[in-house]
């Protein structure tokens, strides 16, 4: 059974003040439903609630002053308990980042004396969220998750199957959204519950500082104070991964066993963590979907953008804590139009924008992954990324008769010269596939995830590579693979995320299968073991790949030869 968690965030958007009067006019609407209201109910509360239910229809949610109660360093905490899964949601693993603890490394939450509520998910990172109008397909296929925004986001949500000494392996969500949007729990498929449940395990999702309040580089402007401003918002997950090795244990998790997954600027994450020496002993292995890394952004860069923001501000390196006290929504929109006039002035100076940097004190400055350095994790990695990430014709139906000649139109501005031949190879490599699916797979290769399997191999631990290709009956068949469409998959909870799956038995088979093979890899660094056929590590002369599908197979680098037509 799974959580219909469509129902819950509508709870969770409705704040209901109730008064008297809404009090007896819900309570009068429902005696009306019911017809003739018992006697004993109307003269006896205490007979209603000595009434014992039927072993077979005990309440699926429980929660009481002494239900779900789990140690922490900084104090208790109280959640409650669903379908037998014990659930804290908005648990603080940092102290709130507003005002003077802007643009610093995370501080530790202040210890509490009672018993606190962790009943409801934690505050997301200040950002310019999605369009969620009734017209936008994309928040109907995606149903974005949000609620209240701002600085105080340094929190985290737990699902377990027990507070005992099981040391289950744990999982570690890591958001996608680019490093400026999203929350862990942005999308139903991000819910721990189903996961957690069916695999015997510890799922955690976190919050973090994300944008320019995560990553604004001031360490060229702002002296020793402000050195590690551009790698705020890796620095929180780096604090959430010290906080679950210090209580996870107090939630039924093994903190000797911790796996990070991610999906797009999720995977990214994923990635950068890998390389963190920070993260050493903290994670345990890695799982980045449809985004990777294997370098950080360019520190020279990200300090000029920080000298641009100043000046946009008009404030002098002296004045530069004037930004701590600037609303969240205002530094947002100075920061935007600071970017936009570095563009302008720095035509190819390279990329502008709020990310993790390289500074050679949190992250390297070079290549990831490029040796066993001791200093660093050297965990086994599993790569995954779908046929589709983008569908052209998802919501434009003309498109799906396009023609070869056609793509080669609409890619010309992005491959030039090549664009014939990459067409070419790729009708080749893909026989079966329409002109518009060449066009997506194009558009989405794997260039940049085999570049980031190939630099992992430099170090021992070993690599798996999957490859997304399960194709939802929504839209006339035209979403196609698409761009995490298999987050559900991994999680089991393709009946939740039905926008992205339709549900029911054909994506739960496959769901399992992956799930199984997840499981696998958290307990042992290997995903064999299940019903998916032997997925043998992945090696850049053969470039092994797991083709996930209703039938699923081992290939050996099946786009390689395309990929090479890119260049």
């Amino acid at each position: 059974m799974t959580f219909d968690l469509l129902n819950f965030s509508i709870m969770k958007g409705t704040r209901m003040k109730m008064n008297r009067r809404s009090f007896i006019g819900q309570t009068g609407i429902g005696t009306a439903a019911l017809g003739v209201v018992p006697a004993a109910s109307m003269t006896s509360c205490a007979a209603s609630q000595t009434q014992e239910s039927p072993q077979n229809d005990a309440p699926i949610l429980q929660i009481g002053d002494n239900i779900a109660v789990a140690e922490t360093a900084y104090g208790k905490v109280k959640g409650f308990i669903l379908r037998d899964v014990y659930t804290f949601l908005g648990i603080p693993y940092g102290d709130d980042m507003s005002g003077k603890n802007r643009f610093m490394p995370p501080q530790k939450p202040k210890p509490w004396d009672d018993v606190r509520p962790a009943v409801f998910y934690g505050n997301s990172a200040p950002q310019n969220i999605y369009n969620r109008s009734p017209e936008s397909y994309s928040a109907f296929i995606d149903h974005w998750n949000y609620d209240e925004i701002s600085e105080d986001c340094l929190r985290l949500n737990v699902w377990s199957p027990g507070l005992d000494a099981k040391n289950r392996p744990v999982m570690v969500w890591l958001h996608g959204g680019g490093y400026r949007n999203g929350n862990g729990i942005e999308h139903d498929g991000y819910h721990g519950e189903n996961f957690s449940k069916y695999g015997d395990a510890v799922f955690c999702s976190i919050n973090h500082r994300l944008g320019p309040i995560g990553f604004s580089d001031f360490s060229s402007v702002g002296g020793e104070k402000y050195k590690h401003s551009g790698n705020a918002g890796m620095l929180d997950i780096i604090e959430a991964l010290r906080w679950i090795n210090e209580n996870i244990a107090n939630f039924g998790g093994d903190p000797g066993n911790v796996t990070v997954m991610g999906q797009s600027g999720g995977g990214s994450k994923v990635s950068t963590v890998a390389a963190m020496p920070a993260a050493k002993g903290l994670v345990h292995k890695g799982v980045p979907l449809s985004g990777s890394s294997i370098e950080s952004g360019d520190r020279a860069v990200s300090q000029k953008i920080g000298e641009y923001i100043l000046k946009e501000a008009g404030l002098k390196p002296s004045q530069i804590d004037k930004l701590q006290d600037m609303p969240w929504k205002n530094y947002l929109d100075l920061t935007d139009r600071a970017a936009k006039k570095y563009a302008e002035e720095n035509p190819g100076a390279g990329r502008a924008g709020f990310r993790p940097v390289g500074d050679d004190i949190h992250i390297p400055s070079g290549r990831f992954f490029s040796n066993d350095s001791a200093d660093k994790p050297n965990i086994p990695m599993l790569f995954c990324t779908t046929f589709n990430e983008s569908s052209p014709s998802r919501t434009d139906a003309s498109l799906e008769d396009i023609t070869l000649e056609g793509i080669i139109e609409k890619l010309h501005g992005n491959y030039g010269e090549k664009t014939t031949g990459i067409v070419a190879a790729y009708s080749k490599a893909f026989p079966e596939c329409k002109p518009v699916e060449i066009w997506s797979l194009i558009s989405s290769n794997r260039t940049r995830v085999v570049q980031a399997a190939n630099a992992k191999t430099g170090q021992s631990a070993p690599v798996y590579m999957a490859w997304f290709g399960w194709q939802p009956p929504l839209f006339d068949n035209r979403m196609r693979a698409f761009h995490c469409v298999d987050i559900c998959f991994w999680y089991n909870n393709t009946d939740l995320m039905l926008s992205h799956t339709g549900g029911e038995a054909r994506p739960r088979a496959l769901s399992h299968k992956m799930a199984d093979a997840l499981l696998n890899f958290m307990r042992n660094g290997d995903p064999n073991g299940g019903a998916l056929p032997f997925w043998p590590a992945y090696s850049v002369e053969n470039g092994e790949t797991m083709v996930l599908n209703d039938e699923s197979s081992v290939q050996n680098d099946p786009d390689r030869e395309a990929r090479r037509a890119i260049g």
